[in-house]
């Protein structure tokens, strides 16, 4: 085993402990964010019992954000958590209703994003052989193309190598190779970065690729300053030649944005070579570092044309603060198609900022079009109605449907959530199963032979609704097979979820799993 004590650190290990958070810069911020919210409900204090008039007008406020609320397309399951709130707090509910509903604080970074991705929606063209391919063989693949590229500018690409990595050591591995070889360019999108051996080794390549004149840019979630990276840690990296930013800071300013991070996981190298999944940058997904048991993460690489498509996703990202960027000369790169590959490659993205639901829609998708089977495997099942009713649906019109869950959680409250599902679902004909080994971080879909996505989409709100999100969906790839033998090899390591299980379920999952349930859409 290499030596960890030789890999590059930028800067000293985040302490953990009560006394290490006292002296953060996090709790810094969370002190001055409630101070804030103090100071707000004190002048309201003041403000009605100086003037008893206002309660009146409170309380007709409350009724007409009611009525908004019902008229609201938000989803069915929000809007019932919404109405608890309500009624429990009518006139602070109503508030924070307005609040959250009137985009305080994230109004700019939509209009970039959105300015953003009209303005590349012909960026990347779509090859017009591979449409009229797949045109007219009943897979509705081409529909779904259709639908995508409402959203974005999302080409679907034939002659494009994939290879499918059942583990995260696996990927790391195959980045470490890849990177060696950039000459032109390396773009990094991750949702977590924490210093260890996994990105010491990344980092030393990346430093020393920079020294060479390859243009390197890092970004990660601001999230991670929060919790696994010092404040201010994309300095340390601009230091060394990389380009950093970290994507939505943590601020002391009471502010909605917070709830919409930038949860892809994209490396692009050259616009010729692009990896995707749920690994992020840290040891336990490569399981150097045990936290939950052993650590089940998946990926893929793409080799050829459907690369750009990730290249463009992050500058679309990287390039909103600017007005006009230039995307030219890394969208230019000659496409290098791979010859002797079978099957289609479509990369997408699903923002939080629009009215597309691309993540949820997908898997949806896939589940109304199955013949025979679809196999999942996620780390969290929170699920709204509709993609609940999907899973049931597709179970009792006679598909075998089957959910791979973790067997030791990260998350209690996201655990106990989960398993409020079970029932439902397996009286439906879903078949659950928990791994045993430990966590299931992966997000993976397959479907009879031919169909299956690969990425950074959980089957949780989070995800479907409040996260920066992108996957890559398979059709016809040779790699499909490979995906469906690691599910059932998987499956072989689990528990599987009865009757008697669900019946025998320990008291503190089913109590805080109910207690939680009217709130999961606003978690």
């Amino acid at each position: 085993m290499d030596n960890e004590k030789n890999v590059i650190r930028l800067a000293k290990p985040v302490k953990k402990g009560l006394g290490s958070f006292i002296f953060s810069r996090l709790f810094l911020v969370i002190a001055l964010l409630l101070i804030q919210v103090v100071i707000l409900i004190a002048l309201w204090l003041w403000a009605t019992n100086k003037y008893p008039a206002l309660l009146a007008l409170y309380w007709v406020f409350t009724f007409v954000m009611v009525i908004y609320l019902f008229n609201n397309n938000m989803d069915a399951s929000a809007k019932l958590s919404w109405m608890l709130i309500l009624s429990l707090l009518p006139a602070a509910g109503a508030l924070l209703l307005l609040f959250t509903q009137s985009n305080i604080g994230h109004r700019k970074e939509a209009e970039l994003v959105k300015r953003q991705i009209d303005n590349t929606k012909e960026a990347l063209k779509q090859p017009p052989d591979v449409i009229e391919e797949i045109r007219d063989d009943g897979s509705g693949t081409d529909d779904l193309a259709k639908y995508l590229n409402l959203s974005g500018c999302f080409p679907i690409y034939n002659k494009t190598q994939v290879t499918y990595f059942p583990l995260g050591e696996d990927k790391f591995a195959a980045m470490i190779e890849e990177l060696e070889k950039a000459e032109k360019f390396i773009f990094m999108e991750y949702f977590i970065i924490t210093e260890g051996y996994m990105w010491g080794r990344i980092l030393e390549i990346l430093i020393r690729k920079a020294k060479e004149g390859v243009d390197v840019r890092v970004t990660y979630d601001g999230m991670c300053e929060a919790s696994s990276l010092p404040s201010g840690y994309f300095k340390l990296l601009e230091k060394q030649g990389i380009h950093a930013r970290a994507f939505s800071p943590i601020m002391p300013v009471v502010s909605s944005h917070y709830n919409y991070r930038d949860h892809r996981k994209i490396l692009v190298i050259d616009g010729k070579v692009a990896f995707n999944g749920g690994i992020n940058l840290a040891d336990e997904y490569i399981n150097r570092l045990e936290r939950f048991g052993h650590w089940k993460d998946t990926a893929v690489m793409l080799k050829g044309p459907a690369a750009k498509s990730f290249t463009l996703m992050f500058l679309q990202m990287w390039n909103m603060p600017y007005e006009n960027p230039d995307y030219g000369e890394f969208l230019s790169v000659p496409d290098c198609p791979s010859e002797e590959s079978k099957g289609y490659v479509m990369p997408y993205a699903d923002s939080p900022l629009d009215e597309y639901k691309a993540g949820e829609s997908v898997y949806m998708d896939i589940l109304n079009r199955a013949n025979d089977y679809v196999h999942i495997m996620s780390p969290y099942l929170i699920l709204d109605g509709e993609l609940e009713t999907a899973l049931r649906f597709a179970a009792q019109r006679g598909v075998d449907v089957k959910l791979i869950l973790p067997g030791i959680p990260d998350k209690k409250a996201a655990y106990s959530l989960a398993k409020t599902h079970y029932k439902s679902l397996y009286e439906a004909g879903v078949r659950i199963y928990e791994y045993t080994p430990g966590f299931v971080h992966a997000k993976v879909f397959v479907s009879d032979d031919i169909k299956a996505v690969v990425g950074t989409i959980n089957l949780d709100y989070r995800s479907l609704y409040h996260h920066f999100e992108c996957a890559t969906y398979l059709y016809k790839t040779d790699c499909i097979a490979d995906i469906e033998k690691d599910f059932r090899e998987t499956l072989a390591k689990c528990r599987e979820v009865t009757p008697d299980t669900i019946k025998n379920e320990k008291f503190s999952y089913k109590f805080f799993g109910r207690l939680l349930k009217w709130l999961a859409p606003l978690m």
